[in-house]
Order: structure tokens, then C-alpha cells, then sequence
């Protein structure tokens, strides 16, 4: 919005070149973002206390010490949402495409958790696990459809390979399933995640950054040429929703972190984790995705080794799942597990962006 205001008085005033700029502008909806949330945080903590007032907002596989957190507002994602929607439609370059397809992404799976919430807060149960999930592919699958049979200038279906200077692997229209993959399946891993204060939120800011990195070298011709990576023309303005998601990030963790005094939610958690899932599909960092993200691999993989391995043997390998709440049991600290989780995030996310070099 303001791109489009701003950036043709350059030809008369020479100071409004800057608005050209991706960097200055990322800054900004990184700062807009921060502010929003900061501002509409506590509001909507009081609104949403008085919505649920009587609701249950802990889940019912958790530690008996979270029983503790009962009464505490969940659809705080919302606060996030917000931020971002706000701070990037003021600042990206609203005529590219890739930015409304992550718009698109992120409020479509935003709609879809926050109908679940509200679900949870009147039946306790919330929609069911089918019907959520067959909603997140054919949103998913509706955008990566319209990518593909209307791509923009510059758009590929190729995969690239880390580590491999020019390696890339065309998928064809098999990269359709495969992106819906990639964003259903970060989706649902960053939801899994989201069981203690903070936890989900943290690596949020981290991959974030990391993805800012990526879709600026990845949209620059110069800078993908230096690195021998794939460059994508467009995706660079993806640089500015990424800086409006680590500034909405901050801004919820300053009400998110230990004690929390609001979660956010699978309107949250849904969003965000398919806004990252989305993030590396149009930046053509798939098989990084894995690594920036870890935490929430690791956090998914270990729901899927307890179900396989109960319904095979009968026995357990954690002592609870997802992976945070085997360590509460073996009488970890909450602040304790929350911490260490993000450091291990930030190191992943450095360990994904040294490939970027390393080829």
C-alpha cells in the first residue's frame, strides 16, 4: 500500500527512493509488527478472558501440572495475525504474487485453527482431526495449484539441493503434492509444538530471520549468482513478511513467555507454522525447511515414534508426547526446556543457512 503512494514520488523528491528499498522496508514491518502487538496485545488478552471466562484452554494429554495454567486465553495467535497482516500489506510490493500467496496460506490456516478453538471452547473437542486436516490440503492444494498452472515470471518447480552448486531436481506437477507436503505437514509440526509458554513462539523469530536471509539472496540476481543458488525472481519481497513475522513474533512473546499470560492458540500456531512451510517452498529451500524448523521436526517425529511404537509393541519410548513433555516428566523446569529449545533452534538455523556457502 504505501509502496504504491510512495515510491512514484521519487521522481520528484529523491529522499522517497528508500521506500524502493527491501531492506528499509523489511526494517519497517518489522517495527510496525512489534508496535501492533504491543499495542493490541493486552486489549485483546482482556477480551479474550472475557470470552472465555469458564472455558477450558489446557489440553487433556498434558503433565497433571499444567492444570495450574487453567484459565489462561488461548487465541492469542490472533494478536500475531494481525501484525503481520497489517504491517505487510503497508509495506510489500502488493503487486507481486508470492505475497499473496502467503497471505493467503497463512490466513487461510489461521481460519482454520481458530474455528477449531472456538469449537474447543463450546464442545471441548474442538472439529475433528479429519476435517481439519482435509481443510489444510485443499487450501494448500488450491495455491500451489494456482503457482503452477499460472506461474509467475520466474517461477520453477525445481528442487534444490544443499551442498551442490547447480543440483536441481525438476519436479514437474509432482511439485504440487510435494508443497502441500512441505506447508500442511510445518503446520501441523509447529501446533505440536505449542504445549509449553513460549516454546512454539521462539524458533518462530529465529526461522524467521533465517527465511529473511534466504528469500532476500534468493530474490537478488546478484547475490544467487556469488552463492551458486537457486535465484527466483520476486521472492525477495517475501523479505518484508518475514521481517512483520519476527517483529509480531517478538511482539506476542513479550505476553507469551513464562509465566504466559495468553497462548496462542491453533489460530496461531496453524498459521505460523504454515507461513514458514510456505516461506520455503517459494524460496525454493524445501530441504532446509527441516533444519530451520528442527525443533519442530523433532517435536512431530517423536509423536509419530510413540503412536507407531505403542500400536506395534504396546510400550512407550517417551515417557509423554510430543518430545517437551517427556523432559516435564523426567522433572525438567518449563523455563528450562523452553530455553534449550530455542538455543538448539538458533543453532540449526545457522547450521541451514552455512549450506548456502557450503555447495
Amino acid at each position: 500500500m504505501l509502496y504504491d503512494l510512495l515510491v512514484p514520488l521519487a521522481r520528484d523528491h529523491s529522499s522517497f527512493n528508500v521506500f524502493r528499498y527491501i531492506t528499509f522496508r523489511t526494517a519497517m514491518a518489522t517495527v510496525t509488527a512489534l508496535l501492533i502487538s504491543f499495542v493490541l496485545g493486552p486489549w485483546l488478552i482482556r477480551w479474550l478472558r472475557e470470552l472465555q471466562r469458564g472455558g477450558e484452554t489446557i489440553r487433556e494429554d498434558t503433565p497433571e501440572r499444567h492444570r495450574t495454567k487453567a484459565g489462561t486465553p488461548t487465541m492469542g495467535g490472533l494478536v500475531i495475525l494481525t501484525a503481520i497482516l497489517v504491517s505487510t500489506l503497508l509495506w510489500t510490493n502488493l503487486h507481486n504474487r508470492y505475497v499473496w500467496v502467503l497471505v493467503f496460506a497463512m490466513t487461510g490456516l489461521g481460519l482454520i485453527g481458530l474455528l477449531d478453538d472456538y469449537t474447543k471452547l463450546k464442545t471441548r473437542k474442538g472439529i475433528s482431526a479429519k476435517k481439519k486436516f482435509g481443510a489444510q490440503l485443499l487450501l494448500a492444494g488450491v495455491l500451489m495449484s494456482w503457482l503452477y498452472f499460472w506461474p509467475p515470471d520466474g517461477f520453477t518447480t525445481g528442487l534444490a539441493i544443499p551442498f551442490f552448486k547447480g543440483w536441481l531436481l525438476t519436479l514437474g506437477w509432482c511439485w504440487i503434492p510435494f508443497a502441500v507436503l512441505v506447508i500442511v505437514g510445518s503446520s501441523n509440526a509447529v501446533n505440536l509444538t505449542d504445549g509449553l509458554d513460549g516454546l512454539a513462539i521462539g524458533p518462530i523469530v529465529t526461522a524467521g530471520g533465517a527465511f529473511a536471509l534466504i528469500t532476500y539472496l534468493t530474490g537478488n540476481f546478484k547475490a544467487a549468482e556469488y552463492l551458486r543458488i537457486l535465484n527466483v525472481k520476486g521472492t525477495g519481497e517475501l523479505t518484508v513478511f518475514c521481517g512483520a513475522l519476527v517483529g509480531a513474533a517478538l511482539g506476542f512473546l513479550w505476553f507469551n513467555s513464562y509465566p504466559a499470560q495468553v497462548f496462542m492458540g491453533d489460530v496461531g500456531s496453524l498459521a505460523l507454522g504454515g507461513a514458514i512451510g510456505t516461506l520455503a517452498v517459494l524460496s525454493k529451500a524445501e530441504l532446509l525447511l527441516p533444519l530451520i524448523g528442527g525443533i519442530y521436526v523433532v517435536e512431530a517425529g517423536s509423536v509419530i515414534i510413540q503412536v507407531v511404537s505403542f500400536k506395534l509393541t504396546g510400550r512407550r519410548v517417551f515417557r509423554m508426547a510430543p518430545l517437551h513433555h517427556h523432559y516435564e516428566m523426567k522433572g525438567w523446569a518449563e523455563p528450562k526446556i523452553i530455553v534449550r529449545f530455542w538455543i538448539l533452534s538458533f543453532i540449526l538455523a545457522l547450521l541451514a543457512l552455512t549450506t548456502l556457502k557450503l555447495r
